[in-house]
């Protein structure tokens, strides 16, 4: 699960290592660019929920399939693509399919690892998001500058197919072929915890899509890289967010181990993700491209606290029953938010108005928090799982 999330992202951010190449050629502008993450952004937000309901009816083994399957052919017709409307409805097949990147990867925690070891279990297997964006410029750069940006779409998109014949191997194995059962007490779209952990996760992760998609446009304009210049820094800020899921597992199940509540765990990564969040807002300041770039690992890393705790309270509230369409629903709202952000951004870029775009980004944590806080105190529909065990 680890690589197939890694193969998606690879997919997904070649587009914004070579966006600078792609705009010279096509003309987009950036709102244009803007416009077409948030395609992508839109499809996955609904395809995240959608696919979380039907891994945790189909099983991993069919929906993994049938999603890597679709987003492999989407990638790979991206070499097609020569504007907005093109790119646009790529984009959305992409993300629609997509969409089960996640939900996949907790419906397989879930049914594979014990409760104390799931933690680390979830940061493994969400770490291939932030493993592919680290590989993305190492791998679309060379190929891009060799053989030209089409040509990076198709064999990115061919990677997905080799990985479904190990798939089809791998899936022998019982707790993976088997069909979940759904418990359908387990969740309830009104329960104010519901809307808490979306709040944390999609909040708390808005700088992690900001600087995906918009670090190579920032590098680009301000510092004037290149593009061969930028494929040799871009893989610095997906490192903080790698490292990040890593320490973040870690830290929550050692809290967990040593008797503490799930929700108090995840509080205090919350708090300190928070105030490590906060530097990101003076960023334009910086002048020095190896600082800046010290900044963005930073506030990548700390989006870990976020994603991490904020599936981990989610699963401790509503139990395994649901897992596929947890992680879908936040990864589905963090997509909803870039998807609205993204033009913004854009916008503001085309502008070179950095310094609200920054601050903006990094506002969203602090009200994230500030209403997990506020709703996590329960229902009137809990039925007494808040404290249970994971």
């Amino acid at each position: 699960m680890m690589l197939v999330s890694t193969i998606s992202y690879i997919d997904r951010n070649a587009i914004a290592v070579l966006i600078p190449t792609i705009q010279k050629e096509t003309g987009l502008t950036g709102r244009e660019y803007g416009w077409i993450v948030a395609a992508f952004s839109y499809a996955y937000m609904l395809g995240n929920p959608l696919w979380g309901m039907l891994l945790d009816r189909l099983g991993v083994k069919k929906g993994m399939t049938l999603a890597v399957a679709g987003w492999s052919i989407a990638s790979a017709l991206h070499g097609l693509a020569g504007g907005l409307l093109s790119f646009g409805i790529l984009r959305t097949g992409l993300g629609f399919c997509e969409g089960a990147t996640f939900p996949g990867a907790l419906r397989t925690v879930m049914q594979t690892l014990e409760p104390e070891r799931r933690s680390r279990g979830i940061a493994l297997s969400y770490s291939g998001g932030s493993l592919g964006a680290i590989l993305t410029p190492f791998i679309v750069t060379p190929i891009a500058l060799a053989y030209g940006w089409r040509m990076a779409f198709w064999i990115t998109g061919a990677t997905g197919i080799v990985w479904l014949v190990w798939w089809w191997g791998l899936c022998k194995r019982p707790d993976l072929a088997m069909t979940p059962k759904v418990e359908s007490t387990d969740f309830v779209w009104r329960d104010r915890r519901v809307i808490a952990f979306v709040a944390a996760y999609a909040l708390g992760a808005v700088p992690l899509g900001f600087i995906l998609y918009m670090a190579g446009l920032y590098l680009s304009q301000v510092f004037y890289l290149s593009q061969r210049e930028l494929g040799t820094v871009l893989w610095i800020p997906p490192l903080g967010w790698e490292c990040g899921y890593f320490f973040w597992g870690w830290w929550i199940d050692r809290l967990v181990k040593r008797g503490i509540r799930v929700e108090e765990a995840c509080r205090r990564a919350f708090l300190i993700g928070l105030f490590l969040s906060l530097p990101l807002a003076m960023a334009t300041s910086i002048t020095s491209l190896s600082w800046f770039m010290a900044e963005l690992f930073l506030a990548m890393f700390v989006t870990g606290s976020f994603i991490v705790g904020g599936i981990a309270y989610a699963t401790s509230v509503f139990g395994n029953g649901r897992a596929g369409l947890i992680a879908g629903l936040g990864a589905g709202s963090f997509s909803a938010l870039t998807a609205i952000t993204a033009p913004i951004f854009g916008g503001y870029f085309d502008q070179r108005n950095y310094e609200v775009a920054f601050r903006v980004a990094t506002a969203c944590p602090v009200f994230g928090f500030a209403l997990w806080y506020w709703l996590r105190g329960g229902s009137e529909y809990a039925s007494g799982r808040s404290d249970t065990p994971r």
